[in-house]
């Protein structure tokens, strides 16, 4: 499976908006975004205002990173929310928040999206007591979701446990027992429940173009 494998600082300075791509590193001094200020690439004398398709181009760039897809898969998520019933811009957001992937992230047992996938592609995630490595995998109600047994320990989901306590981020369609290392879907996530906030109708009109 392709995946993007550059420098994720760069990424978030191409919006100028924290994607949480590096977890602990993101909160810290350490956050590229606080000493280097400006987009990479060469210095431009002026900034010029974005076209309308700028805009959207922008704010579709800003999603895509968040959750880490590559255009394919999320152009694939969007056609799949424009069949459902419902706002088309909330269906595709509520469709990467059931990712399982994006569940262990928020969780807390990932201190990063990437390092989610990681987690499930490697097999240390089980749901409903089976394993899935699918980081796609659409979650449902009451679905539990558990660390395996072999990787409970394991220093790397100690550490996302012990941030996440700490900033106590775990949305309200989740939860949560650390102790277990395990989660439930109580409901599915509306689109109050996500965060950061994006504009997702301007996604939409640039792909209805």
């Amino acid at each position: 499976m392709a995946k993007y494998i550059g420098p994720l600082c760069k990424l978030c300075r191409r919006e100028m908006t924290p994607l949480m791509l590096k977890g602990r590193r993101c909160l810290t001094d350490k956050c590229a975004i606080k000493h280097k200020k400006y987009p990479p690439g060469p210095p431009r004398k002026r900034r010029t205002k974005l076209s309308d398709y700028g805009v959207q181009l922008r704010e579709k760039q800003k999603i895509k990173r968040s959750y880490m897809l590559l255009e394919t898969q999320f152009k694939r998520t969007f056609d799949e929310a424009t069949r459902l019933k419902g706002v088309t811009g909330e269906n595709m957001l509520i469709l990467l928040e059931r990712r399982l992937d994006n569940v262990i992230y928020r969780l807390g047992f990932a201190s990063s999206r990437l390092q989610a996938r990681q987690f499930v592609q490697h097999g240390h995630v089980t749901v409903n007591g089976r394993r899935v490595d699918i980081p796609s995998y659409q979650v449902k109600v009451n679905d539990i979701v558990e660390i395996k047994e072999d990787f409970k320990t394991n220093t790397m989901l100690e550490d996302a446990i012990k941030l996440s306590k700490a900033v106590g981020s775990v949305p309200q369609w989740l939860e949560v027992d650390y102790e277990k290392r395990s989660g439930k879907i109580i409901r599915l996530p509306e689109r109050k429940d996500i965060e950061p906030i994006f504009n997702e109708q301007v996604v939409v009109e640039l792909y209805s173009k």
